[in-house]
């Protein structure tokens, strides 16, 4: 298996540097740090050269901030790097994640002996998230498929063909990259997940997210609450719909 690790990790965050560092150590793979695209720094045309609304359906319900579409970019540039090197399989890994000791090396070794180049394996750090028919077991860890993929880009197993068609799906984009990964009618990767969670996420210990967020007032909040909800449901009923389909 010809696989090797990218840590994406913003330059000006420079409190995650010792834990990339930390990472560098611990992932038993070649790594390679990738700088991400800082969405303060990307032009008007720059965005528009790359997202759009309304592209796909159901609709999502937000703009983009220019943080999210710097961190969809950052993970495009980790995708192309796989192909562009030939990789078998990339590891695709944030710079506020810990692994989580032997239950984490069981669990790569597992998906490196089990991906496929159309592959795209999550590792999620919620425990309620992605749960479904197990496809393969190892010695403490096991690779479900789920229909429902859960969120977060924390750290992902991309084979080199599933890499390829994320790329030629999203050269425009119009929502997250996690939310685009849950339309897996879009992405064409057969999407699995890591069991038991394995990683942690530990930004609130590196200084917090570097995606900026401001205060709303509390009538936007709701009202985006009731955005959130429907934008899920809808998804969810895509999902259930094709399962239907299918059989």
């Amino acid at each position: 298996m010809n696989a090797e690790a990218f840590i994406i990790h913003l330059q000006r965050a420079e409190g995650r540097r010792p834990q990339v560092e930390a990472l560098k150590a611990t992932l038993p793979l070649t790594v390679n740090v990738i700088d991400a695209v800082d969405g303060l720094k990307l032009s008007e045309s720059d965005i528009d050269a790359v997202y759009r609304r309304n592209v796909h359906r159901p609709r999502y319900p937000f703009e983009l901030r220019a943080a999210e579409v710097g961190c969809f970019l950052s993970h495009r540039k980790a995708w192309q790097e796989i192909v562009d090197r030939g990789l078998d399989a990339g590891l695709i890994v944030e710079d506020d994640v810990q692994p989580e000791g032997e239950g984490f090396r069981e669990a790569l070794t597992m998906a490196l002996k089990t991906i496929k180049s159309g592959d795209y394996i999550r590792f999620p750090y919620r425990s309620h998230t992605d749960k479904g028919r197990e496809v393969a077991g190892w010695t403490g860890a096991m690779l479900v498929e789920s229909d429902h993929v859960g969120l977060g880009m924390q750290m992902q197993l991309v084979g080199r063909d599933a890499a390829a068609e994320l790329l030629k799906a999203t050269e425009i984009f119009d929502r997250p990259v996690d939310t685009t990964i849950q339309m897996r009618w879009l992405t064409k990767a057969r999407i699995l997940a890591v069991s038991p969670v394995c990683i942690r996420q530990i930004d609130h210990l590196l200084g917090g997210t570097v995606v900026q967020k401001k205060s709303k007032p509390l009538t936007e909040v709701i009202s985006r609450e009731i955005k959130r909800a429907w934008y899920r449901l809808a998804i969810w009923a895509i999902v259930e719909k094709r399962k239907l389909a299918s059989r």
